[in-house]
């Protein structure tokens, strides 16, 4: 939400491609609701030709990106084939680069130098943890240790580098999800993904569900926790580009999602009890605030839904918790994007990281 202008970013989706394992909580075919498989070279160059006539012209650049699969882990000549079915549209100037997530333990030199002639600027890595026993239980088949080094090798490269984790993996704990937020902070990614785990139909973890040997976080759970993890990461200014998976007709279908905290607006959901929490530092710092009759809180209006929350849920938690006769939220374009005010205070979510982690 608060971060520099987000590409334009145009996906192509090779599902569980190049992936050697079978991840328990993994059905790619169900999350980007593409058949299994690499496309053709057509099917690629209709996908990307239909994404730039959506393009705006506002938007300061334009990434072709390589989703769902196991980039670097397919075979060397299917990578240059998709690179270079890639690599036409940036040469016309179409497009200005190229992005594609992968496992770490592929991150190998030589898999770097084959990609090195190609227009390929963004990596990012499949982490998931940082915890070799969640790492196994989860059938990974890769270590921490092989996201360290593959970070490592990314920087050396000059890639820009994000790093995708979840939470509510089999096996682990919020302790242990906090644990390796610190050890992907230390790696200095540029920006990471944080992925709530949920329980997708056909895949091993929906048989381990339906046997009652594992049970997601509830949704309350999952946002609490990412809002920890989003102000951990604000605090070494690292970038949440994304909470939750991407809202899909096809992940929504009612035999999709078997259980777990999926919500379509779940960074929404995170950003919202930021908000909440912010006005609480305010009042605790301001007291005062708490005497005046009605209360208005002004935010910039692009988030005055973030701050009254799903279904007014911070407004509701506000009347049965504060004594004003009142309650409004108000727009107001002076205001940063990630910044409150009820009467001459304010506080902006830098200064409540800096307070809350400290």
């Amino acid at each position: 939400m608060w971060k520099p202008e987000s590409p334009f970013v145009i996906p192509v989706f090779i599902p569980h491609s190049g992936c050697p394992h079978q991840c328990v909580f993994c059905n790619q075919v169900s999350i980007t609701g593409v058949s299994a498989g690499i496309p053709s070279s057509e099917t690629i160059h209709k996908e990307i030709k239909q994404f730039l006539s959506y393009q705006h012209k506002h938007r300061q650049m334009i990434q072709i990106a390589f989703f769902g699969g196991n980039f670097l882990g397919l075979c060397p000549g299917d990578i240059k084939r998709l690179l270079t079915d890639a690599t036409r549209y940036v040469i016309s100037g179409q497009a200005d680069n190229i992005r594609f997530s992968t496992r770490p333990d592929t991150i190998t030199r030589d898999n770097l130098d084959l990609i090195k002639p190609f227009p390929v600027t963004t990596i990012e890595i499949g982490a998931q943890s940082m915890d070799d026993r969640v790492l196994g239980m989860s059938k990974r088949g890769h270590t921490a240790m092989d996201t360290t080094q593959a970070a490592m090798r990314l920087k050396e490269n000059r890639y820009e580098t994000g790093i995708q984790m979840m939470t509510g993996l089999p096996g682990d704990t919020e302790k242990m999800t906090m644990e390796s937020a610190i050890k992907i902070a230390a790696l200095e990614p540029d920006f990471v993904r944080i992925y709530p785990t949920v329980v997708i139909a056909k895949s091993p973890l929906a048989v381990s569900y339906k046997k009652n040997e594992y049970t997601p976080l509830s949704l309350e759970e999952s946002i609490a926790l990412v809002k920890k993890l989003y102000l951990y990461f604000g605090k070494y200014q690292i970038r949440v580009i994304r909470m939750g998976l991407q809202a899909d007709k096809d992940l929504e279908k009612e035999s999709s999602i078997l259980a777990g905290p999926y919500h379509p607006a779940f960074g929404q959901l995170v950003f919202s009890a930021i908000f909440l929490d912010m006005i609480s530092e305010l009042f605790e710092k301001n007291p005062e605030i708490l005497s005046e009759g009605g209360l208005e809180i002004h935010v910039h209006p692009k988030h005055i839904s973030t701050m009254r929350g799903q279904h007014n849920c911070n407004i509701n938690h506000l009347k049965r918790t504060c004594p004003f006769s009142s309650y409004a939220v108000l727009p107001d374009m002076s205001l940063a994007s990630d910044e409150i005010r009820v009467g001459n205070n304010r506080i902006r979510m830098s200064t409540f990281i800096k307070t809350i982690l400290n």
